[in-house]
């Protein structure tokens, strides 16, 4: 890119008019842009604010078929025929009979389910254009502008909405954004009110989807609002490229300073390199240059950081770059840059490498759903997701299958999970390419994000000579902004075609039987597993009932296309020139019901359900991809009824070897192979099912699985007992029926209600049941196979939040009431729009 353009010019690029970084949610705890590090070590920070804009908003049910009851909208055709006469954008609109709620919100997973097959694939949800009356979603925003930000440059950034946004502002008619997954910004500077009243409006429509699975609808990734010099940093223009050399990296910087202003501007740009704990560790100056007014220039410079800390899955350490853009000796505008130092290479022989050390991809695909929130997840909700599949020994996963919020990516980042970032669209138009590069820009300095996919199962243009060319484009616009990564796609059919030879990496879906062919006839071209397995399964059931649409939760079931857990591990494991893989899902996700339709409504594909509770095939992956030794036992053992009958038993044991008893008489002793299980047939008597397992001849785990009694009481688990007092916070509570013993009841699944007081909010409930059609926001969930889960979030308010179980006498038993309460601390809260 040369070193000084026009705005034509960066608008032909698809980059922004308007130039607003995102920085990353660790480095946004405290007031002010260098709070999380020493002062010592913080330079002059120009003006720059970054606002969340998410609370206070108010939302109205629009339709798409009638201006009636859609604000008037459409009713004639002269609607954007003069500017500010859009009076819902007006201090004149009545929003008194609006709902308040506050951002991300997701307003499909409050709609009811409906039985039409049309829906299925989006999870039964009535969205689309034969369902006007649910597809519109008005949101509007009342705020203020201080007469003081005159001269500023102040933009709204949206971090993702779901799916086309016509955006308003005190009249006007902003801009409009048509997909449900790329950033959004629009420039609000000629439209505001300085030193009063300001009115945001945003119509979304979700009557089109992006995907084939569920997506949402509304404004369900994080608001901001973005204040700044007219000299400033350009948006996600900011790179820091680490090399490594023998016990120094040297980083190549670069960034893109835009001039919003009437007249020219001498700048130049300096970076201070901070390492974890604040210290600054290396500088760098760029030359100083002219920046034409209303235009752009490129800055570049060199540091060198000595015996830097790796990053890697196991020490996730983050380095922190802060780029200054000065003038006339003094600082117009700084943002924050987080990165990490590590090497990572492909080979074609040896797999994919990590600072040196060959590591297999123990990975998942994942929608970006769960139960109770829809898309709209809180960001604490999304470090727990991936601490659950952490748990289960996963080192990476995909974005599967669109640009992820960035709160997913900070969270990969800061916990060790390496990711392959997935675009929505392969495709070489504008819209594709443009959504392709605000990915790369946006992600290209995310240490985490080891290798980018252009997309997914493209079977309609693989094999046609229209694909070469689009993936030859897109491949090619990736490496000019970031030559640091390689780059795939997901490839399931048109093996023989030139499509996959166009590939950095080449990516398997599924088809086991071809893979070593096709590598024998391509042995320079290092692979990896981007999607497989498609095993299906329900958590807790141990025989499958197509009339109740259960399938087994033995490792014994897979679609037509796909394996079993077992198959493709025990295939990837055996081959080095393989990188690993990724497992279709970790998570069960909402829509594409699989194998059965109506009346389920999400997948079984997870490896965990809805709600991040494991099916026992984690067990699986937990004993191969971890490092600590593991026994796992299933099924349950309440047969009540099946007295006699064989039952098949189960260990997923990483041990050497593993003996059963039942009601303490031995069944016998069995020696483990590397990535297979044990199975025992045993005749059922209620009573107590153990394993012991034992490596180098010693007793190391023991299992067991009792018969459970009646309930008794009901059991609430929060995974923390103390939250932020933000408003953003969650506490997730796992609920469970116990017997008189104490013991959690496998089987149970009658309703619970619940009650919530105190200073938070009852935000989403969930059970991971597939086929489970109660609604996921009133205070009441069936337990399903014992389990349940209730998300509640704090408010502002510093106390305590209560959270009240019990059940009625029908249809269930008559439990007394349990509770468990979490408290909320004050915090420094994130800067926000008043």
């Amino acid at each position: 890119m040369p070193s000084s353009l026009t705005r034509r010019d960066v608008l032909r690029s698809g980059l922004s008019a308007s130039a607003f970084p995102l920085l990353p949610a660790s480095l946004r705890r405290a007031q002010g842009m260098l709070a999380a590090f020493p002062e010592s070590a913080s330079p002059a920070i120009a003006p720059r604010e970054r606002l969340l804009f998410d609370f206070g908003w108010k939302f109205f049910q629009g339709n798409g078929a009638d201006p009636a009851r859609d604000l008037g909208f459409g009713m004639g055709q002269g609607d954007f025929s003069k500017s500010g006469d859009f009076e819902f954008a007006s201090a004149k609109f009545d929003d008194s009979n609006w709902r308040p709620l506050n951002l991300p919100h997701d307003w499909a997973v409050e709609l009811p389910f409906v039985h039409d097959d049309e829906q299925q694939s989006h999870g039964y949800k009535p969205l689309g254009r034969r369902y006007p009356e649910t597809s519109i979603g008005w949101y509007r925003r009342a705020f203020e502008i201080p007469q003081e930000d005159a001269g500023r440059r102040i933009s709204v950034l949206f971090d993702g909405a779901f799916r086309d946004a016509l955006v308003f502002l005190n009249g006007y008619f902003i801009g409009r954004n048509d997909n449900g997954y790329a950033p959004f910004v629009f420039d609000l500077t000629d439209f505001l009110n300085y030193g009063g009243k300001n009115y945001l409006v945003v119509r979304m429509d979700a009557s089109f989807g992006d995907g084939w699975f569920y997506e949402g609808a509304g404004i369900y990734r994080h608001v901001w609002l973005i204040k700044t010099d007219p000299l400033h940093l350009g948006n996600w223009e900011t790179y820091v490229r680490p090399a490594l050399k023998g016990n120094s990296a040297t980083l190549s910087l670069g960034t893109i300073v835009q001039n919003q202003s009437r007249e020219s501007e001498n700048c130049l740009v300096k970076w201070q390199i901070l390492d974890a704990t604040g210290k600054v560790v290396a500088s760098a100056e760029s030359r100083p240059q002219s920046t034409a007014a209303d235009g752009t220039s490129t800055f570049t410079a060199i540091a060198n950081v000595s015996e830097p800390a790796l990053w890697s899955s196991e020490t996730p350490t983050l380095y922190s770059a802060l780029v200054t853009v000065e003038s006339g000796g003094k600082p117009r505008d700084t943002e924050r840059i987080t990165f990490g130092i590590r090497d990572i290479k492909w080979d074609a022989d040896k797999g994919f490498f990590l600072n040196g050390e060959r590591v297999e991809l123990k990975g998942t695909c994942n929608h970006q759903d769960h139960a109770g929130v829809g898309a709209a997840l809180p960001d604490r909700l999304q470090a727990f997701r991936l601490a659950v599949l952490k748990e289960m020994g996963s080192n990476a996963v995909r974005t599967s299958h669109n640009m992820p919020t960035p709160e997913w990516v900070e969270a990969c980042d800061r916990l060790g999970m390496m990711m392959m970032c997935e675009t929505r669209q392969m495709s070489s138009h504008p819209e594709a390419l443009a959504q392709l590069e605000v990915m790369v820009k946006r992600y290209r300095n995310s240490p985490s994000i080891v290798l980018w996919s252009m997309g997914n199962e493209e079977w309609v243009m693989m094999p046609q000579p229209q694909g070469v060319r689009v993936i030859d484009a897109m491949i090619a616009r990736t490496h000019e902004l970031d030559p640091t990564r390689l780059c795939t796609a997901a490839v399931n059919q048109s093996f023989q075609t030139r499509f996959p030879e166009q590939l950095d990496v080449m990516g398997y879906n599924y088809n086991l039987p071809v893979i070593d062919d096709w590598h024998k006839a391509h042995p320079q071209m290092p692979g990896v597993g981007t999607e497989t397995a498609s095993t299906v399964s329900t958590r807790g059931i141990y025989s499958t009932d197509k009339l109740r649409n259960w399938v087994s939760a033995y490792d014994l079931n897979h679609t037509s296309w796909s394996e079993l857990a077992e198959q493709w591990w025990k295939f990837y494991a055996a081959r080095e020139w393989l990188s690993g893989g990724f497992a279709w899902t970790g998570f069960d996700y909402r829509g594409e019901p699989t194998p059965y339709g109506w009346p389920s409504i999400n997948s079984q594909f997870g490896i965990v359900d809805t709600c991040g509770f494991p099916k026992d095939n984690f067990f699986y992956y937990k004993a191969w991809w971890g490092s600590r030794p593991l026994l796992h036992l299933f099924p349950h053992w309440n047969w009540s009824g099946r007295e006699g009958e064989l039952i098949s038993v189960w260990v997923h044991s990483n041990l050497d070897s593993v003996e059963l008893f039942l009601n303490g008489q031995s069944l016998g002793s069995q020696k483990i192979q590397p990535f297979t299980h044990l199975e025992w047939s045993v005749k059922y008597e209620p009573g107590v099912l153990e394993a012991r397992g034992t490596k180098d001849g010693k007793l190391v785990l023991v299992e067991k699985r009792e018969t459970t009694g009646k309930p008794e009481s009901i059991r609430l688990t929060a995974d923390r007992t103390e939250i932020n007092a933000d408003g953003e916070d969650v506490a997730i509570v796992k609920v469970e029926a116990l017997d008189a013993q104490g013991r959690p009841i496998p089987t149970a699944d009658y309703p619970i209600k619940f009650k919530l007081s105190g200073d938070g909010a009852l935000i989403g409930v969930g059970n991971g049941d597939p086929n489970c059609q109660e609604s996921d926001k009133q205070p009441q969930r069936s337990l399903f196979n014992g389990l349940a889960q209730v998300i509640v979030q704090s408010t502002q308010t510093p106390g305590r939040i209560s959270v009240e179980a019990y059940t009625e006498q029908r249809p269930g038993p008559k439990l007394p009431a349990t509770a468990v309460t979490i408290t909320t601390k004050k915090v420094d809260l994130r800067p926000s729009v008043a």
